[in-house]
């Protein structure tokens, strides 16, 4: 059986989910419930971000003099619940001073509500980079759409899925290690891609030696360019080298000047004739 296709984003989606339970009160209007507004939080990811006072208004004298026609859809989300439709009846509802609001609780089972519950995951601040590759995957397999139409419906570029979706290829001590935040997100990107034995020993080198990302670069870049037999020992001399460099750009920093590292260069910068004069007193 094919699966169905997620391509209508959150509005369409919400439009669908209320006129679901807009059938449901129909048939049984014991699932309506009386919420109180402080229990109640707008969806932050609501695509309607502006609502026209002055209709707001009539909506709200409405409510007044006639009740409310059509309760609100949410879903329940820590200690109170989610609008999932009708936040303009719930803004107006406030605007006329009422406490309370009628309400359904959606069911999160339904196929509509796990679409919106799955996007609303991935537009959260505080996922990791393994559960939001992880959401990733699961709304791409769920729905047999490709990264192209993932990047339409969630409004994050395709290479951003892409590199966020490497992150499931890494070991998993590579990504216990992303996930307590011993590596950066920056740090994992550039290790993807590398054989497991390899991947490991440089994840656990950028962790003991405190590697910047750029550090990190130099480094599987320097190996890649000269493998050797003796791996760990290719791996030692690079970390040397990047404590010398590091070393060096600091003293010349300490003394004025402006240095720029680029791969395994140094380019240093003179404002004029005198700073030339200067590094040369203090390097002949």
């Amino acid at each position: 059986m094919a699966k169905s296709k997620l391509g209508r984003g959150l509005s369409s989606i919400l439009d669908d989910v209320e006129d679901a339970y807009r059938k449901d009160v129909e048939e049984d209007s014991s699932i309506i419930k009386e919420l109180s507004l402080e229990l109640i939080v707008p969806n932050i990811h609501q695509p309607r971000k502006h609502f026209d006072s002055n209709t707001l208004k009539d909506l709200s004298d409405s409510i007044v003099k006639h009740g409310l026609l059509q309760p609100i859809v949410v879903v329940q989300k820590d200690n109170g619940y989610m609008i999932i439709a009708g936040e303009r009846r719930y803004r107006a509802t406030k605007l006329a001073g009422l406490k309370k609001i009628d309400a359904i609780v959606a069911n999160y089972n339904s196929k509509n509500l796990r679409e919106l519950a799955l996007i609303e995951n991935i537009q959260r601040e505080n996922l990791t980079p393994l559960e939001l590759a992880n959401s990733y995957k699961e709304l791409i397999e769920e729905y047999s759409i490709t990264q192209e139409e993932l990047s339409s419906i969630i409004y994050k570029s395709r290479s951003q899925i892409t590199n966020t979706l490497r992150l499931l290829s890494l070991a998993s001590h590579t990504q216990e290690l992303l996930n307590t935040g011993k590596i950066t997100q920056g740090h994992a990107k550039v290790i993807v891609g590398l054989d497991e034995k390899t991947e490991i020993m440089i994840a656990d080198t950028i962790v003991g030696q405190k590697l910047s990302v750029r550090d990190s670069e130099d480094l599987i870049k320097s190996i890649k360019s000269s493998p050797s037999k003796d791996f760990k020992t290719d791996i030692k001399k690079e970390i040397q080298d990047i404590k010398e460099i590091k070393n060096i750009v600091k003293k010349l920093t300490d003394l004025g000047f402006k240095t720029k590292k680029s791969g395994n260069k140094l380019i240093l910068n003179f404002n004029d004739e005198s700073q030339v004069q200067k590094f040369l007193t203090h390097f002949q």
